[in-house]
């Protein structure tokens, strides 16, 4: 399997067809041009992690070939975003690392995965350097619904504390921006799309990490199963979130996002499509800082489900330290 020495040598290529960039292969190197069909990006598919095209293209079979032989997925997006198709290549011949996910049937990992994602959320509101006594009081209270995990028995008991916990950590951290609070895919404000593309960007780093062991990435162990979704990347996505959090604001404070930036329609504001390519260097610059954290979040998280250690083992992101910086 893929180690971490490795890892650190491979990279995302992202490639934007409104651009009128396109992408063919040279031997095994892949090559992005513009539409001048000037070379703007060469590597060799040995370094190649994942391979995202935002806009419309045609996969041609010796892609797809080259996908399989080099390990590397594909994923489609459509201009805004929204997800359109992954071509992946996992190990899916794990079948004891399958058997033992269906046979789990505990909350013990939902409960450690959601203590992970309240002790980074008390992180962030802690990097706040004028805290207001709202905020303040907020952090206190991410403490004690952080402290009521192990008591809980039920799943609800664990959704209702995330719950609550999120709605408090929201209000104090994007308070000084113009929002309406986190609504999730309803697109109310340019806060609400940004969080969704940054969640996107997340979420499939994350799942890209998951297919290197061989997971069901469908087999969850806190987001209920329903039919295909991919419950074990919502899962281990989690306590990662606040990294596009802080991404987010912290490009406010910089003037990176502007109000012409965005078209409102049919009740939802949508990035232009001329800005989706700046937009995303600034969020995936966020995430990639903590690219080893969730390579090694997920190995680590594959070697004690696998051997069935002590929850007190298992893998744990602060993130006040990226291993990158």
């Amino acid at each position: 399997m893929l180690s971490h020495p490795d890892f650190i040598e491979k990279n995302i290529i992202i490639v934007f067809t409104n651009e009128g960039q396109y992408f063919s292969f040279k031997n095994d190197n892949l090559v992005v041009k513009d539409k001048e069909d000037k070379v703007v990006l060469q590597s060799t598919c040995h370094q190649l992690l994942a391979l995202w095209v935002v806009g419309h293209c045609s996969l041609s079979s010796g892609l797809m070939e080259r996908s399989k032989k080099f390990g590397f997925p594909i994923v489609l997006f459509s201009f805004n975003f929204r997800m359109i198709g992954a071509w992946n290549a996992p190990t899916e011949g794990n079948y004891l690392l399958r058997k033992k996910q269906y046979a789990y049937q505990d909350w013990t990992i939902a409960k450690h995965l959601m203590h992970n994602k309240i002790e980074n959320q008390i992180e962030t509101l802690n990097s706040i350097r004028k805290k207001t006594p709202a905020c303040k009081e907020a952090i206190q209270s991410l403490r004690s619904y952080q402290s009521q995990l192990p008591q809980t028995k039920e799943l609800s008991d664990i959704m209702g504390l995330e719950g609550v916990a999120s709605r408090l950590y929201f209000e104090q951290w994007f308070f000084t921006l113009p929002w309406k609070g986190r609504k999730p895919r309803a697109k109310i404000d340019p806060i609400n799309v940004l969080l969704d593309i940054g969640y996107t960007f997340l979420f499939y780093m994350v799942e890209n990490m998951l297919h290197l062991y061989g997971f069901d990435i469908y087999e969850g162990v806190y987001h209920r199963n329903f039919y295909n979704r991919k419950s074990l990347v919502c899962d281990l996505q989690e306590p990662f979130r606040c990294i596009v959090d802080k991404q987010v604001k912290r490009a406010y404070g910089l003037g990176q996002i502007k109000a012409e930036d965005f078209i409102f329609e049919k009740g939802q504001y949508k990035l232009t499509p001329l800005k989706s390519k700046e937009y995303t260097r600034w969020l995936m610059q966020g995430i990639l800082e903590y690219k080893s954290d969730i390579f090694l979040y997920c190995q680590k998280y594959y070697r004690c489900f696998i051997r069935e250690k002590p929850i007190a083992e298992y893998p744990f992101f602060t993130i006040s330290s990226p291993q990158n910086s």
